[in-house]
């Protein structure tokens, strides 16, 4: 008897020992799994919590528009003229470049008048707020006014004063230095204050627009040496693509050459394509 309590108290002994270290290794093994989990939860942080920075030169919409306008007259007066422009913007979540070179051709009783050429060059910081700031660049000859080489840089600010689906008015104004290298006179060159007004009006469901554009520069140093431009223009949509215009300009330089007036106005007619309406 003694003998077989002695046999089975061995037994159990090996039994509870077996249990034992049974369950310290499950324990320890799911302490691990734990820590491996945990320190893994640690290295792998989920892509929706990663802020990446701002791309600041991405360009990302490519917006534009081909135009050309013109007037012919025969008669007592022979009068031919052209004007071809364009407007292209690329736009991104910084910057927003934007050009609107224009090239304008016209002759009167077989005389050339007008051979001038435009190129600007705006480079806009964070354009999408009310308020952002700008940089600029043009430019211009002129057989017109006599001008050989007019170059002009300088930086301002911009606000938007009015910004719904149908009306838009923008305001800017820039410091800008520019230097005029004429036919007959010296080279001019000289500081100036550059105020522009920018709208864009949509009327009868978008069946015809008004938009318009004003540059007032006078020179800081001398306010009598003024110079304004101004253009205005009506356009009935085709479709999305293509609209019908007629356009008034008007510009004025206070110093000009001899024989050459200060103010020049035109009317053209003319049509635009492009997915920029």
């Amino acid at each position: 008897m003694r003998k077989f309590n002695c046999s089975r108290f061995f037994y159990l002994s090996i039994f509870f020992l077996l249990t034992f270290c049974r369950f310290s290794y499950s324990q320890q093994a799911v302490t691990d799994s734990v820590a491996v989990a945990d320190s893994n939860a640690v290295a792998v942080i989920p892509k929706d919590s990663i802020v990446a920075p701002p791309v600041v030169f991405k360009l990302d919409t490519i917006t534009y528009r081909f135009i050309g306008d013109g007037n012919f007259t025969r008669g007592n007066v022979n009068r031919s003229l052209m004007v071809l422009r364009a407007e292209i913007i690329a736009t991104g979540p910084v910057l927003s470049i934007a050009t609107n070179p224009r090239f304008t051709y016209g002759r009167q009783n077989g005389i050339l008048a007008e051979r001038d050429s435009y190129m600007d060059l705006f480079v806009d910081v964070f354009k999408k707020r009310k308020t952002y700031v700008f940089g600029l660049g043009t430019l211009e000859t002129s057989n017109l006014r006599g001008i050989r080489l007019r170059v002009m840089g300088g930086a301002g600010i911009g606000y938007r004063l009015l910004n719904t689906e149908k009306n838009k008015i923008l305001l800017t104004d820039a410091l800008v230095h520019e230097s005029t290298n004429f036919r007959e006179l010296p080279t001019k060159s000289i500081q100036r204050n550059s105020f522009r007004v920018k709208g864009k009006h949509s009327f009868a469901k978008d069946r015809f627009r008004i938009n318009h554009i004003t540059f007032v520069q006078p020179a800081i140093t001398d306010i009598s040496n003024l110079r304004w431009n101004t253009v205005i223009s009506v356009e009935f949509p085709v479709n999305k693509w293509v609209a019908l215009r007629s356009s008034y300009e008007n510009s004025y330089e206070s110093l000009v050459e001899a024989g050459r007036k200060r103010n020049d106005s035109r009317v053209t007619f003319g049509i635009s394509v492009g997915n920029r309406q």
